[in-house]
């Protein structure tokens, strides 16, 4: 088992000057957490991997491809790989917990 707690990561990111930090890598999956501050621009370009974005905290707009959906804490959004996708209009600070399958960077 490996157990972690949040903001024990977030404080790890914070420390390493990211947006993004990654603390878990299997076989078949990645685990990182994604902070953007109110008012910031996300600047992530499409990935080659699926995603599952769960929002912990925050509030935001999300486009991907075409469609638009407001997330807040408890979202849960799917991103298909290869689909453009941004987050905007961050009107609280963001902190999404995002599962890649397979791996990122695989």
């Amino acid at each position: 088992m490996k157990a972690f707690r949040l903001d024990e990561l977030d404080a790890e990111r914070a420390a390493n000057d990211g947006a993004y930090l990654q603390f878990l890598r299997e076989r078949n999956m990645s685990v990182g957490l994604y902070a953007l501050d109110a008012g910031s621009s996300d600047p992530q370009q499409p990935h080659g991997q699926d995603e599952v974005y769960f929002v912990v905290s925050g509030r935001a707009s999300l486009t991907v491809g075409t469609e638009t959906t407001q997330v807040a804490r408890g979202s849960v959004v799917y991103v298909p790989a290869g689909a453009a996708h941004k987050f905007h209009h961050i009107s609280e600070d963001l902190r999404v917990l995002v599962v890649f399958s397979p791996p990122e960077g695989r």
